[in-house]
């Protein structure tokens, strides 16, 4: 077995030497081991290919350079596996970039001879290309594609299973290889030829933005955490091309995938082509129960969507029970039994554990439908929770637009002025009645929650007064939820949704940014409840079909 990366790599050459080739992906728990020997901050995906290589103890790698920290990896594993050879792989694909690949192929083949101690024959090489050959599929209008970096076939096949349209992969190794196998007077320099010819990763010199075809319905477009080259290419597709662009960010372990899927579901949602099964409006009761990280909260509204009754309760350690809980005193509350509900929609980060729900439907969606329902001029939704923030933008219709979430990190959400109020020594509710009494103008330096405590704990030690650095941190977590706006451009009314909007210091440090008044729910937490248990009302999601 040899381990490869690339899509470049010449693993029919492998084959033809009657060895089998493994493409080595990058998806493991943690990846301690491989932090152990290069640095923290080096691109997730080598860190995660390196994971893989300890793990199941591979001892033989080929590589291509393809980046310089796929040449890190390389260097690490020089003096650590029997066999590693790395090719390097031109910039373009005209007739001199040919020549050099196919010189670099021979080499590799030269190598792997006096390795393997194996003989190498053209005619093994051409029977495993025929057998492999077939023609350019025609790729359907209407469909969405993949960009960026490589992510995990399963998130592939979830996203797939998700949405009512065909999903072309084109991240950096699609799996797609056509080969020229006419040219028999030169083999190996043809079938160089045909590697150069697969669709172009980020590192050839081609434009890529000629891939992109105005019939897609939208893009998403993957990033890798600690690397920078995606997030340019990125960039420069948002400004050429019109249609959905959703970028995500993987830093391939698997504690991200949750979050991935979130941001794909509610595009999809947003784009009209998510998969749910079609259900007409009923009479009844109707629910919505939104599992969020830090509360769990239920709403119940009738027929003709009065509020009947709501709960909000600590989400704690397990969902389900938690869900359970919440809809159980949603119930009581109602003066209702389980069986008077007609359908019940579940949404938030736990909305997959809630077997008793209907319908899964985003916090994005859900959120969106309820601050419209609320207020019909909210044209951008700022909602700040436990563990993330996210800014959703409607338009007239209250259909979801657009929007950009901070997850992955605490920082500028309820849990950061949760830490924070716990090292100030107050309470939840004594920080959020300060607002606007700070003397000295005192800035947090940092938003990571371990780094700003830092701050906190040092301004205590140099004595400064408790409402100042209250007033500081309300101006962190302000400057957080205004980034994120910023992305997407600002537009008003504002409401703020969350745990958070409680918080009148932070309100009130938004608005001063802003430089316009935020509308505040009655109960800003159950809004993700609320559209919840609108979208169960009616049937169907007006933000799903279309």
């Amino acid at each position: 077995m040899i381990g490869y990366v690339c899509k470049y790599t010449p693993v029919e050459i492998i084959e033809a030497f009657g060895e089998e080739p493994v493409r080595l992906d990058s998806g493991c728990k943690s990846q301690e081991r491989a932090e152990a020997l290069i640095h923290s901050n080096m691109c997730s995906f080598m860190k995660g290919v390196l994971e893989n290589i300890i793990e199941n103890n591979i001892q033989e790698v080929v590589l291509t350079s393809c980046c310089d920290s796929i040449r890190r990896l390389y260097d690490v594993l020089k003096d650590k596996v029997k066999f590693i050879y790395i090719l390097d792989l031109p910039r373009k694909k005209d007739p001199f970039a040919i020549d050099l690949f196919y010189n670099e192929i021979t080499k590799f083949i030269d190598a792997y001879k006096v390795f393997k101690n194996k003989s190498f024959t053209k005619e093994n090489l051409l029977k495993i290309l025929k057998d492999k050959s077939f023609k350019k599929k025609e790729e359907p209008s209407g469909s969405i594609a993949i960009f960026g970096a490589r992510l995990k076939d399963d998130v592939i096949e979830k996203i797939k299973n998700s949405c009512t349209v065909n999903i072309i992969n084109f991240t950096c190794t699609r799996e797609e290889r056509i080969f020229n196998i006419e040219a028999k007077d030169n083999l190996l320099k043809s079938y160089a030829e045909s590697l150069l010819n697969l669709t172009p990763c980020m590192r050839m010199a081609e434009d890529r933005s000629k891939l992109i075809k105005k019939e897609f319905k939208g893009i998403i477009y993957n990033t890798i955490k600690f690397c920078d080259f995606y997030s340019y290419e990125y960039a420069e597709l948002k400004n050429k091309v019109d249609i959905p662009l959703l970028k995500i960010e993987t830093d391939y372990t698997d504690s991200n995938s949750g979050q991935i899927l979130t941001r794909v579901d509610a595009f999809f949602e947003s784009a009209g082509i998510k998969k749910i099964e079609k259900q007409e409006a009923r009479k009844g009761y109707f629910a919505g129960i939104d599992s969020g990280s830090t509360s769990t909260n239920a709403v119940i509204i009738d027929q003709n969507k009065n509020i009947i009754s709501y709960s909000i309760i600590p989400t704690g350690p397990k969902a389900l029970e938690s869900a359970f809980k919440a809809f159980e005193i949603a119930l009581n509350n109602a003066g209702l039994k389980e069986k008077d509900i007609t359908s019940i929609v579940a949404t938030g980060y736990g909305r997959v554990s809630i077997p008793f729900a209907d319908r899964i439907v985003t916090e994005i969606t859900c959120h969106g439908k309820g601050a419209f329902f609320i207020d019909n001029t909210v044209r951008t939704v700022i909602d700040i929770g436990g563990q993330d923030s996210k800014v959703i933008r409607l338009d007239d219709s209250g259909n979801v637009i657009d929007f950009v979430m901070n997850d992955k990190c605490s920082a500028g959400t309820g849990r950061f002025l949760e830490v924070m109020a716990r090292t100030l020594g107050i309470s939840i509710e004594e920080m959020a009645k300060v607002h606007k009494e700070a003397k000295e103008n005192i800035t947090i330096t940092s938003m990571c929650t371990v780094f700003a405590e830092s701050e906190v704990i040092s301004l205590i030690a140099q004595n400064k007064d408790q409402r100042d650095i209250i007033h500081a941190l309300n101006k962190a977590v302000a400057s957080k939820a205004v980034s994120l706006v910023d992305r997407i451009g600002r537009k008003g009314k504002y409401m703020m949704t969350g745990g958070v909007a409680k918080n009148q210091g932070v309100v009130y440090a938004i608005e001063s940014r802003l430089g316009e008044k935020l509308i505040i729910p009655f109960e800003p937490q159950i809004i993700g409840a609320l559209g919840a248990a609108l979208i169960s009302l009616e049937g169907k999601c007006d933000l799903l079909e279309k």
